[in-house]
């Protein structure tokens, strides 16, 4: 009895160490990513490892679903609070910077980008463009990977559509690197839509204070509808951003130059910083010009020729009545790391071959 009993013990012991080595099983590497349904409070919640990593959001106070915050894997935010959660210190300029959005600044006259409430009333009324939320999709967690399908409407100021959206969130969790691919197709439901050529636009990020460029001037920034918003001179302690594209352009002067990818690097407070934008081959304009500031946004614009190279081109875009356009960009975020070029070209060539 007690050989077959010994017998019994080493047979399982073979058989347990056989089927974990031939079966699939989880690495130590390998994150939940979860999607928490909280559309009662008009947000849905991205969460890895239990860990809040992102928020789709429609409030009522921004015209247009954001996702806020952003927050990389060892807890840091990597966007700025104003204007739904201000913190001391950072700047509270131009307040439709929210989070993480896309859209654009002249869609048949109407400006999504600039609108808010800090817009004259008038103003908004005539030419302020509001995207609403409609409904949801697919909503899926799992190891590594999450994804949520978005339906969103573009609409002028009594409500009538000009675009219909579809998105496509993946949210991505790849050891300590978090990864967000948005991929957003627009359908002309009103008409022909025409984006005509501006620097405001199109898919951007608010960043974090440390994630700024240092600077000693106080400055003057004009919006696509030409009012006038002063940028006052701050502090720049614990302000260390610094961009540098694919192409090797560094600092303020990637603004309104071609590039595969952006990197904004620094330190917020201790910690190292990446935050990567990657364009796709197969984006209109590709590859996209930079709306990239050292003040805190980072934007990719394929459309804004016109104001990036002085005149010199333009981009004036249309999709016709009926028709769409598909808009896929990646987002990178790094944490206690500052990004090698070969890995951010390894991501961003990823992406291209995914989508």
């Amino acid at each position: 009895m007690k050989k077959y009993f010994f017998s019994y013990i080493i047979y399982t012991i073979i058989f347990l160490s056989f089927s974990c080595s031939s079966g699939k099983k989880i690495e130590s590497g390998d994150s939940m990513v979860t999607i928490e349904n909280r559309a009662a409070e008009k947000h849905i919640d991205v969460l890895i490892d239990g860990k809040l990593f992102t928020s789709y959001q429609w409030p009522d106070s921004v015209m247009k679903p954001v996702l806020y915050p952003i927050i990389n894997a060892s807890g840091t935010e990597i966007t700025r609070g104003y204007p739904l959660h201000p913190r001391a210190g950072e700047r509270a300029d131009h307040p439709h910077h929210v989070g993480m959005w896309l859209n654009y600044g002249n869609v048949n006259g109407l400006d999504f980008w600039g609108n808010s409430f800090d817009i004259p009333e008038e103003t908004r009324n005539k030419t302020g463009g509001w995207i609403r939320h409609v409904k949801f999709g697919e909503m899926q967690g799992g190891k590594n990977n999450g994804k949520l399908e978005t339906f969103s409407s573009w609409q002028d100021p009594t409500g009538k559509e000009v675009l219909s959206e579809k998105t496509e969130f993946y949210f991505i969790a790849d050891g300590n690197t978090r990864i967000i691919d948005r991929i957003t197709t627009l359908t002309a439901t009103g008409g022909d839509v025409n984006f005509k050529d501006t620097k405001e636009g199109m898919f951007a990020i608010r960043v974090a204070r440390g994630l700024e460029l240092p600077s000693t001037e106080e400055v003057v920034l004009t919006d696509a509808s030409g009012n006038p918003t002063t940028v006052k001179k701050m502090s720049n302690e614990g302000v260390t951003g610094n961009y540098i594209s694919s192409e090797g352009i560094k600092g303020d002067s990637v603004w309104g130059t071609k590039a595969r990818w952006m990197d904004l690097y620094g330190y917020i407070g201790d910690e190292k910083v990446s935050l990567v934008i990657g364009d796709h081959p197969n984006n209109p304009g590709y590859p996209t010009y930079w709306h990239a500031r050292g003040y805190g946004l980072f934007s990719a614009n394929p459309f804004g020729a016109f104001d990036f190279t002085k005149g010199k081109e333009s981009m004036n875009f249309s999709i016709g009545n009926g028709k769409s356009a598909t808009f896929r960009y990646r987002v990178i975020i790094s944490s206690n790391e500052h990004f090698t070029e070969d890995r951010i070209n390894d991501l961003v060539n990823d992406f291209s071959k995914k989508y």
